[in-house]
């Protein structure tokens, strides 16, 4: 994935570079333009792309490999049992999703995108071994009925560094408020346990857009943040990469990848003591609406 996003960086920086009117070529050099009119954009732009729109609502069918660390803590400090829940747990590995997303585009180079993840799997399955959850105990070969629910809300900003009829890149901030819950019982002995979190990720975001032709365009965007403080510590990565096909002039069908990565671990009591470390991962299909 790494590589793949290396790669497409790469070809952005070249096709700016090919965009740029003022390259001219090596014997009759730079053209005489003033680089005041150079760093405008362009006046008036002719074909429907990701770059023109005003306004897009994306739903896609999200298709990804998801792989669960999770421990929780008693409340007195005690480390809980290290589990891989997928396999430990039983809850599905490669779950189908539905996502959305929306952007609005302010004035010609600011942009504002609100994207929604929402995933909730459940797991009922014997265990192999004791294992500790919380403040409850749950022993080897009793069937406990487990769930885990992950939300994430983010917003971001970005502004245009780069901005041409068929090329754009932006850099700005966002802020990403993610919620888990984990729940797990017995019914045989009536016991359960469960804890929830939340916390907000502010992040470092670019994108960039390059239209390939009339119908055709390459997208990429990728948000990080790493956080250490005194009760918390934790990282978020979220990459996504999409080809768009311009159907109608205000839909899209779009083929992507997306690779979110999760990192958290709490010694809060109110706050899901314990770690919980999750990467989502896959292909999706969407629709895109926009004007």
């Amino acid at each position: 994935m790494r590589i793949w996003l290396a790669v497409a960086a790469t070809l952005f920086v070249n096709v700016a570079v090919a965009q740029d009117p003022s390259a001219g070529n090596a014997e009759e050099g730079p053209r005489s333009r003033p680089a005041s009119e150079l760093l405008q954009p362009p006046k008036r732009h002719q074909i429907a792309s990701p770059i023109t729109d005003r306004f897009a609502l994306r739903i896609s069918y999200f298709m990804p490999s998801v792989e669960t660390f999770l421990r929780l803590d008693r409340t007195t400090g005690q480390a809980g049992t290290e589990l891989f829940v997928e396999d430990d747990l039983g809850l599905e590995d490669k779950p189908k999703q539905a996502r959305a997303e929306m952007i609005f585009r302010l004035g010609e180079r600011n942009r504002l995108r609100v994207d929604y993840l929402k995933l909730t799997r459940y797991g009922d399955q014997v265990l192999s071994r004791t294992i500790n959850f919380g403040d409850q105990t749950f022993l080897v070969n009793e069937r406990a009925q487990t769930s885990i629910d992950y939300r994430a809300l983010g917003l971001t900003y970005t502004r245009s560094i780069l901005y041409f009829d068929r090329f754009e890149v932006g850099a700005g901030i966002g802020i990403a408020l993610l919620e888990a819950k984990a729940k797990g019982e017995v019914r045989a002995r009536n016991v359960s346990e469960q804890e929830d979190g939340v916390a907000p990720y502010p992040t470092f975001a670019l994108d960039g857009t390059w239209r390939i032709s009339k119908r055709w365009s390459f997208n990429l965007r990728g948000q990080t943040f790493t956080a250490n403080l005194d009760d918390f510590k934790g990282s978020l990565s979220d990459y996504h990469g999409d080809f768009q096909y311009r159907w109608r002039k205000n839909f899209t069908f779009g083929l992507g990848y997306t690779s979110i990565r999760i990192r958290a671990q709490s010694t809060s009591t109110d706050n899901m003591p314990g770690i919980f470390n999750q990467d989502i991962e896959g292909p999706e299909l969407f629709i895109r609406a926009s004007f």
